[in-house]
């Protein structure tokens, strides 16, 4: 199992920025395709960005397209979500998983998941 650790969520202005991180500290993420969910309170969990390879193919919700970037730090490990012109919409809780074979949009797809960070998104 992949243990996976998220940080970086806080609370930020409509229209603001934020930077989340995935990391594992015990396997290397470049091996595995990387998702990040959010599930805001009372909904579902919601698929946002996955990254399959080194640096692509990426995929993306179309409520973030042009406004999120997930990438891969290879120094460092980690799996980012760059979130710009946040909406109040973009409220939740965001998770990253991790899965050797499967990919996607679909939590289905992914069996190790991380414990989540918080986003608020409120003037």
């Amino acid at each position: 199992q992949v243990h996976l650790v998220e940080s970086g969520g806080g609370w930020v202005q409509p229209g603001g920025s934020l930077t989340l991180s995935c990391t594992s500290t015990e396997y290397t993420l470049t091996n595995f395709a990387v998702g990040w969910f959010r599930q805001a309170p009372g909904k579902e969990r919601q698929g946002v960005a996955c990254v399959v390879g080194t640096e692509a193919p990426t995929f993306y919700a179309d409520s973030v397209k042009g406004r999120f970037t997930i990438s891969r730090d290879r120094a460092k490990n980690t799996v980012n979500l760059q979130m710009n012109s946040l909406k109040s919409e973009d409220t939740g809780v965001y998770f990253c998983a991790a899965d050797s074979f499967q990919y996607g949009l679909d939590s289905a797809a992914y069996e190790d998941w991380g414990q989540g960070t918080q986003v608020i998104v409120s003037s």
